[in-house]
């Protein structure tokens, strides 16, 4: 196990670090989390529109009348149905950040490049028996939503690449000093969004003489589909989970990098299951693969599933350091936060404990997808629950009050500590020799120096 360690280190390490450091990849995920409070209090909504309490539906509609479900949606789709607009805006602003140049304009013009690379639909009213009047044009709520996630991330890296380097070229209309910053700020980003709309217009215009019709078509034939088939498979999640979790064991961020690319995979997922419960709580969700798969039933107490960890070092250490990690990480670790464990314990670089913290996740995983795919569990109802909400209460939230999801988690949980329990105890027992001054065998003398090396 050492030398696979050092092998993560060697040849690992060098690449996970240059692509946790990737201007675009960062971006995306910062646009994405900027979407994440909105679809939170959609989620609060959708809750309230759907509580699984007897006589629920016909109170509300005794006091707020037939259509108040209806009416209380409305934020649902407010914040939902918005989605890529927001993203579009936010992977524009963050990118931008990055290369120094002003975001609010850059944002901007990707939300323009963005609506104007979306085909709308025209609308017609009719005028007496015979004709029609046009009334003009409507964009889809669809493409503005989580089906157009990926064009809207495509067209922001695209639009602010153009604007970037047209403004560091200075290719740029500068007014004189006495002028208003912000009225020359908007002057020099004059040209390159000129630019930007052009380019997006002219290839709108060649896409749609093409048979596909438009760049949204395209992005769900090449890209988004094959994506989103691998992203939604009981493979695709356990190979998403051991990246993560390789990454962690050398001190990566695993769940920032991987949820880099996989992120907006999941909140597609999401918001199809979404869009079907509310419909219809009742029916048969589509996807078990979400967001809130990872977050809430995989995670609990953070990467690792480090929750039952914690519990372990609470009741049942002997040695005074183990003690105090306990009663330090139990209150990040209720609400899904582990870094006093992973780098406290530690976790990361340590050959013993890596174990567990891989191999509890994956199985989490497995047991997970096998008993929501079978029915046996309630399915992720596309609510978009924060991941810091405590375990048993965020599993009930997230199946639409299914108390199955509950029950799910406190199963994950017992699973994660009986993987851990025999390791634990193992480096627990290390500890107490150290404390007590007793000679360490040399087998726990290197993994503690592979600890200190951290």
């Amino acid at each position: 196990m050492g030398g696979f360690i050092s092998f993560l280190e060697r040849r690992v390490l060098p690449v996970a670090g240059r692509i946790a450091e990737q201007k675009h990849l960062q971006a995306i995920r910062d646009g994405i989390i900027l979407a994440m409070p909105l679809l939170i209090i959609g989620s609060l909504f959708l809750i309230i529109g759907f509580l699984p309490i007897p006589g629920y539906d016909e109170f509300m509609g005794g006091v707020f009348g037939e259509q108040w479900r209806t009416k209380l949606l409305y934020p649902v789709n407010a914040t939902f149905d918005i989605m890529a607009l927001i993203v579009s805006f936010g992977v524009s602003y963050r990118l931008a950040e990055k290369y120094k140049v002003d975001a609010l304009s850059a944002g901007a013009i990707s939300v323009a490049s963005f609506l104007l690379a979306t085909p709308n639909f025209t609308m017609f009213t009719p005028e007496g028996a015979a004709a029609a009047v046009q009334v003009g044009g409507v964009l889809p709520m669809m493409y503005l939503g989580s089906q157009g996630l990926f064009v809207a991330m495509l067209l922001a890296v695209i639009s602010t690449e153009i604007y970037r380097k047209i403004i560091q070229k200075n290719i740029v209309f500068r007014m004189p000093d006495g002028v208003p910053p912000a009225v020359s700020r908007s002057f020099v980003a004059l040209i390159p969004a000129f630019v930007v709309l052009l380019v997006v217009w002219l290839l709108r215009i060649v896409i749609e003489n093409t048979s596909f019709e438009s760049i949204h078509n395209i992005v769900s034939t090449v890209l988004a589909g094959p994506l989103n088939m691998l992203g939604g498979t009981l493979f695709g999640a356990i190979v998403a989970v051991l990246l993560v979790h390789l990454l962690w064991s050398v001190g990566i961020h695993g769940a920032a990098i991987v949820g880099g690319i996989m992120g907006p995979i999941w909140l597609t997922l999401m918001d199809q299951n979404r869009m079907v419960f509310q419909q219809n709580p009742n029916a048969d969700l589509p996807n078990v693969i979400t967001q809130q798969f990872f977050d809430l039933w995989i995670y609990a107490g953070g990467s690792g599933a480090t929750l039952s960890l914690v519990i372990l070092m609470l009741f049942r250490a002997r040695s005074e350091q183990m003690k105090s990690i306990g009663r330090l990480s139990i209150g990040p670790g209720i609400f899904n936060i582990n870094e006093p464990v992973t780098f406290g314990m530690p976790i990361v670089m340590n050959p013993l404990l890596v174990i567990p913290f891989v191999l509890a996740p994956i199985t989490l995983v497995i047991i997970s997808y096998l008993a929501m795919s079978f029915g046996l569990v309630a399915k992720p109802s596309g609510l978009a629950v924060p991941w810091t909400t405590p375990p048993i209460i965020s599993g009930y939230l997230a199946t639409g009050g299914k108390i199955s999801g509950s029950v799910l988690q406190l199963v994950n949980f017992v699973v994660s500590l009986l993987i851990y329990y025999p390791f634990f105890r193992l480096w627990d027992r290390q500890k107490l020799q150290e404390e007590q001054g007793k000679a360490v065998t040399p087998s726990a003398a290197a993994n503690n120096n592979n600890a200190v090396q951290l």
